[in-house]
């Protein structure tokens, strides 16, 4: 049974984090979001780890009440980046958040936390960040 969608859409520009495994800093990225009904597509734009390139990549999903996930693609797979990330993540109730986890393969995963964009979103975003780990 679907439960039923949320009142407050998706569609924006959200800043966001996202960790790695292991000891490496997170990645700040941004993502512009489109929902319709339930689905749920757009892009991301993000540093490359080693060469600080921007790297893009494409989103596709669905939207079910709070719960929300998505396909990562890039774009360049020549960068490195080829495997598709699946992310699976909670929607805050006001719809301000999105808060989850990142999987390429079952021992390469981690957390993401995307705020939808203000002001002081990646300073809000950096805090809530580094209160969970």
């Amino acid at each position: 049974m679907e439960r039923e969608a949320s009142p407050t859409n998706l569609t924006g520009v959200w800043r966001g984090l996202y960790s790695y495994p292991r000891a490496f800093e997170p990645v700040s990225f941004v993502a512009t979001l489109i929902e319709t009904q339930s689905r749920v597509s757009g892009s991301t734009h993000e540093p490359h780890r080693k060469t600080g390139a921007t790297l893009c990549a494409t989103l596709l999903g669905r939207r079910d009440g709070d719960a929300v996930s998505f396909l990562k693609t890039y774009d360049a797979p020549e960068s490195g980046y080829s495997a598709d990330v699946r992310y699976e993540g909670a929607v805050s109730a006001d719809a301000t958040e999105i808060e989850g986890r990142w999987i390429i393969r079952a021992d390469w995963f981690g957390r993401f936390l995307m705020v939808r964009i203000a002001h002081d979103a990646e300073k809000i975003a950096r805090k809530k960040f580094a209160r969970v780990r």
